[in-house]
């Protein structure tokens, strides 16, 4: 009988989590509150790659908008980088009148490229 011997090398979502953490300017004890385990739990995630709980993962991934998918799949052809899945994340959490803000944003970054050029 065959048996699936792939691993989950889990150090690149633990920088993942590292810098999404950082991103919102939370610090390591202020996220392991969030999830309820300790500091250096939370830092052995980060820096060691240590695998979390499930339900500790599932926490983690969804107050840091991170996509799963980049690690699960990583040779899917169609992969999105890691900021650019947690700008679709962020998108897909706004009302439309929000959204109308986003996309004067982006006109005026597009207009402001375009004069430079």
């Amino acid at each position: 009988m065959y048996q699936d011997e792939r691993k989950l090398d889990f150090r690149p979502i633990g920088k993942a989590i590292k810098s999404a953490r950082e991103a919102k300017g939370w610090t390591q004890e202020q996220l392991a509150q969030l999830v309820d385990r300790s500091p250096r739990n939370v830092m052995y995630i980060e820096n060691r790659g240590q695998h979390p709980r499930l339900n500790t993962f599932y926490q983690l991934m969804t107050l840091l908008d991170i996509s799963v998918d980049q690690f699960f799949y990583p040779n899917t052809e169609d992969s999105k980088s890691d900021l650019r899945s947690q700008i679709d994340f962020a998108l897909n959490s706004l009302s439309d009148k929000e959204l109308t803000v986003v996309q004067w944003a982006i006109q005026g970054v597009l207009k402001a490229r375009d004069m430079e050029e």
